[in-house]
């Protein structure tokens, strides 16, 4: 008899009635219904998350349908596996999502490392892709940029940055132009200080089959033909949940010095 290729399924529960062996209970019903657990984790205060493998889906549907009369569990979740579901149980938390715009995601300052797993799951992909990271100076932008590209893989270039030092491309040479790269652009920079010959060349790096970052999405798409729309993804760092990002700030900030003093943006 040829084996069938299980399927991994994400299942989310909130306790309604917290006791001792509830955890052994759900464990015990998988096990009966020979699905087996991937990992498990807290996700959130009071919920718990499961990867879980399945020979079929008639087996995911006797268990939600047992689940449901449960009364110690609600079920919150219960399909096949998105990013954010691995990354929940992964972390142990979940992204935060904008509930108006869904392709913004929030983090602050101590998710770095759930902030890193994502971008680095997102550069993984392939073909065209562009993400905007907003965020207020020496928060972590830059670093976790960099950091995502070594965990994907990946080759990182600055078209425009201020990481170290001024940075302000204007051409390329031959290897760089490669989809495996990625490639990473300060709005405010390039709106400040590029010439012509630099917005021709992000104009062909936004034509490449690529990852590209943009930090400061905002003000680039104020400069440019670009608009928020051509945005896949947009992710939002800050020191603190209640932190305001105000642009007047970091471009008062970026341009104080002559040299751009190193500045972490």
């Amino acid at each position: 008899m040829e084996k069938m290729n299980k399927t991994e399924w994400y299942l989310e529960y909130e306790i309604q009635k917290n006791r001792p062996g509830l955890l052994g209970d759900i464990s015990s019903l998988l096990g009966m219904l020979s699905i087996n657990i991937v990992t498990i984790n807290g996700v959130d205060e009071g919920r718990r998350g499961l990867l879980i493998l399945a020979q079929d889906y008639e087996q995911i549907e006797r268990l939600e349908s047992i689940l449901k009369t449960m009364d110690t569990i609600k079920i919150i979740k219960l399909r096949e596996p998105k990013l954010r579901d691995r990354l929940a149980v992964r972390h142990g938390r979940y992204i935060q999502r904008d509930a108006d715009d869904k392709k913004t995601f929030r983090f602050v300052r101590d998710e770095l490392g759930l902030l890193v797993d994502f971008m680095a799951e997102l550069f993984k992909q392939e073909g065209h892709k562009l993400i905007g990271i907003r965020g207020m100076p020496r928060v972590g932008k830059t670093e976790s940029i960099v950091a995502s590209s070594v965990c994907a893989n990946k080759r990182w270039l600055f078209v425009s940055s201020t990481l170290l030092k001024q940075t302000i491309r204007n051409q390329l040479i031959e290897d760089e132009y490669n989809e495996n790269n990625l490639f990473i652009i300060d709005g405010i920079v390039s709106t400040r200080r590029a010439n012509e010959r630099h917005w021709q060349l992000v104009r062909e790096i936004m034509r490449l089959p690529a990852v590209k970052v943009v930090e400061h999405p905002d003000v680039f798409v104020q400069n440019t033909e670009y608009t928020l729309d051509d945005f896949d993804y947009i992710i939002e760092l800050r020191n603190d949940p209640e932190e305001e990002i105000k642009y007047d700030i970091v471009r008062n900030t970026m341009f104080s010095d002559s040299d751009f003093g190193g500045f972490d943006f």
